[in-house]
């Protein structure tokens, strides 16, 4: 028999507080971006954050931002400016070579798991087993952590998972950008349709954010896109920045509607999306989770999704105590000085 597991889905926090729902979680998954400009205390204050949420295991992956991960990139970073920079200085603001990812591993015990790209495997607390796919890699033209160039695309080896977690989106699907236009990976989606998991999360793209359950079509085709792969009748947006905030063409029963589910989604501190009936092999869940918003609307809110996964002991039953859950920290203080190494990028 499945077991319901209660997933919190977050991306793009960028070393910024978050108030946590107080509800149960089982699984809590960051899809990237956890700092801003990759300095060391960033990346503290994310740890910090996720220690603070009550639940016993918390999934992180990179996201372009958070280029001390990718120490190939750090080091190209730093070879590459020109004048070079003090390294007493960049010691200070970024840490060492590989203390980034020696803070996450450290966070083990607190339930922190920091994934490398490939296929993870898990036994939950509530006794269900969880298959995961991750990668941090997004196509872009500038020097972030763990990108690739868009003609070059990437190789995406997703195999049998239950949740693919990237931090980029696929093309096609929440991924729209504020000039309308479509930033996701045109290989990604090909890989999640071949797979077709339960759910897939991901940030990157802030105005993407939302929610879709995804039907497929029974015969997929050879290239695989949006266009030609998805029964969008029997497919359901549970919401995206444009159902929960008013515009300009909105009546005024329209805009009084979507104010009150928005202030209803902020007491809360998420929205949820628990799929009906989500069929694996046949359905996918698509999650944007990105936190940082636009200018228009700056804040935006984390997911609680319900997904029912295997039982990994079926003879077994598992219950598990929780405790509430916790305030965020504030923002963190910074040096004085600075040494900018950030990249300008989504």
């Amino acid at each position: 028999m499945d077991i319901q597991t209660k997933f919190l889905v977050l991306s793009d926090t960028h070393g910024e507080a978050l108030l946590a729902p107080s509800v149960p979680i089982d699984v809590v998954i960051h899809c990237g971006d956890l700092t801003e400009e990759s300095k060391i205390e960033e990346i503290k204050a994310s740890i910090k954050l996720l220690k603070e949420i009550d639940a016993p295991l918390k999934l992180v992956i990179a996201g372009n931002h958070d280029f001390t991960l990718d120490l190939p990139a750090f080091k190209k970073k730093l070879a590459d400016h020109n004048p070079p920079l003090d390294a007493a200085l960049v010691k200070l603001e970024y840490g060492d070579f590989g203390e980034a990812r020696a803070l996450l591993d450290d966070a083990k015990q607190a339930g922190v798991v920091f994934l490398d790209e490939g296929t993870h495997n898990f036994t939950l607390a509530n006794g269900a087993a969880l298959t995961v796919y991750a990668s941090p890699y997004t196509p872009s033209l500038s020097e972030g952590g763990f990108q690739y160039k868009p003609k070059d695309e990437h190789e995406w080896a997703i195999g049998t998972a239950d949740v693919v977690i990237t931090h980029g989106p696929p093309r096609g699907i929440l991924d729209y950008t504020d000039s309308k236009e479509r930033a996701g990976s045109p290989s990604l989606f090909a890989a999640v349709a071949r797979a077709q998991p339960r759910m897939h999360c991901f940030g990157h793209i802030h105005e993407g954010w939302g929610a879709k359950q995804v039907t497929w079509r029974s015969h997929l085709s050879e290239l695989r896109s949006h266009f030609t792969d998805i029964d969008n009748d029997s497919s359901t947006l549970f919401e995206n920045l444009a159902t929960i905030h008013p515009r300009k063409y909105d009546s005024a029963d329209d805009v009084a509607e979507k104010r009150t589910k928005l202030e209803d989604y902020t007491q809360k501190r998420y929205c949820k999306a628990s799929p009906s009936f989500l069929q694996p092999g046949n359905q996918t869940l698509f999650v944007n989770a990105a936190i940082e918003g636009t200018m228009e609307h700056p804040r935006q809110l984390p997911w609680l999704i319900d997904i029912d996964l295997p039982n990994a002991q079926p003879s077994l039953s598992h219950t598990r105590k929780r405790k509430g859950a916790s305030e965020m920290p504030c923002d963190v203080e910074k040096p004085a000085k600075r040494t900018d190494l950030h990249t300008e990028s989504t």
